[in-house]
């Protein structure tokens, strides 16, 4: 989030409500109490990573039967539509920041070990994690579209930043130092081209 000070004009606040394995549910059920509370200007939302994630261990115990997402895709997407409409309700300009990569084949080898390597071909059936994962970003893309929410693709940017494993850490999900400093400059630069088509918008 972002609180701009009145009395200096290049003066800006940042506050990080961000948590650890965080989804949508749980984000849209803390957000008045640690988003509209606080009354930024602005808030990047980025979530979505745990939403179509799975529950491992159900899935270990019943692997023939069907197990959806922990947060179905248009549960997920009707979550990030509501979180919109709040902030937007409450004066707040929403950005939404599409989901970080990961890499597939040590995000298997980390469930593989955690839980157990039957887990890789239950998740292949269906498409691979890289397609749950993807295809969430791919309507998120959609709905900030619709929408009309400003959007910082920091997906393309960390892919365009370097050799994953030099940005995604051992677990094949989370990002490492590397990675999160390719987040915050595609932020960064979203924002600072942002911040100038404003200021050009509003002195037509």
């Amino acid at each position: 989030m972002y609180k701009s000070n009145q009395q200096e004009e290049n003066d800006v606040t940042v506050i990080n409500k961000g948590v650890f394995n965080d989804n949508s549910d749980l984000m849209l059920s803390r957000l008045e109490k640690d988003v509209l509370n606080e009354h930024p200007d602005y808030t990047i939302i980025e979530v979505g990573g745990n939403d179509c994630n799975f529950n491992w261990n159900e899935i270990i115990e019943k692997p023939k039967e069907e197990h959806q997402a922990i947060v179905s895709l248009q549960r997920y997407l009707a979550n990030i539509s509501e979180i919109v409409k709040k902030m937007r309700d409450s004066g707040i300009i929403p950005i939404i920041a599409t989901l970080p990569p990961l890499d597939p084949v040590r995000y298997y080898q980390t469930i593989s070990t955690q839980y157990s390597p039957s887990i890789g071909n239950w998740i292949g059936k269906l498409g691979g994690i890289q397609h749950w994962h993807g295809m969430y970003n791919y309507h998120l893309n959609k709905l900030a579209d619709e929408l009309k929410v400003p959007k910082i693709d920091v997906r393309t940017a960390i892919k365009k930043a370097g050799d994953s494993i030099n940005l995604i850490s051992e677990d094949g999900i989370h990002l490492t130092a590397e990675g999160y400093n390719a987040f915050s400059m595609a932020v960064f630069n979203y924002l600072m081209k942002w911040s100038d088509d404003q200021i050009l918008t509003s002195n037509r």
